[in-house]
């Protein structure tokens, strides 16, 4: 197998490093969204993707397909906000893919691209909005023209820790968070540490 192409053996080891290190940021995210929200996002990001990696064995070969029952999974593991805008951008990617053993590694960013404009649909948000949406996009544009995926994951983290501090000092206009308003101004967005530390859990 051409290691410029992304198939489900990826997949299946993703789910695990996600699950194996956003484990170890629970207590760090739930702090952080009780800042600004109910503080039990750390919960909701790692029983989610524990309900991946718990099902990694039997993802079909089909890459679409796999993505699909991954978002089933998400969804059956946690029904917050997070898990359900998560889960819309699996779905939506899952329909892109369908029918397909692989993908070539420079398609990724084009299949962010559709997950994050799915969560956006699905969230009513905008970009600019100091959420997920805006690390999606940083780390979106960074990857564009790239498919050798060790040089890949290094940037989008560069890309996710950047559009971290670049969002700390603005205030959230979204979701609960934006009920804070110039409060939250200086803190950081849940949503945005959170695929940080996805990223950062990615093998």
């Amino acid at each position: 197998m051409s290691a410029r192409t992304f198939t489900v053996t990826d997949l299946q080891r993703a789910a695990w490093g996600i699950a194996e290190g956003v484990k170890s940021a629970t207590d760090e995210l739930n702090n952080q969204d009780g800042k600004l929200g109910d503080g039990d996002l750390g919960i909701t990001v790692s029983a989610g993707w524990q309900a991946v990696a718990d099902i990694r064995e039997s993802l079909p070969a089909d890459v679409g397909r796999a993505f699909l029952a991954s978002a089933k999974a998400i969804q059956q593991a946690s029904s917050s906000s997070f898990g359900t805008m998560t889960a819309s951008a699996l779905i939506a990617v899952a329909k892109h893919t369908m029918g397909r053993t692989e993908i070539s590694w420079s398609e990724i960013p084009d299949l962010i691209a559709i997950g994050r404009d799915a969560m956006m649909t699905r969230g009513k948000g905008n970009l600019g909005d100091k959420t997920v949406l805006d690390s999606l996009d940083a780390v979106r544009t960074v990857l564009a023209g790239l498919d050798d995926p060790s040089a890949m994951r290094a940037a989008a983290i560069e890309a996710a820790r950047d559009a971290l501090l670049a969002f700390r000092d603005r205030p959230n206009r979204l979701g609960r968070a934006r009920m804070f308003a110039e409060r939250s101004i200086g803190l950081d967005d849940p949503g945005i540490l959170a695929l940080c530390r996805i990223l950062e859990s990615l093998p």
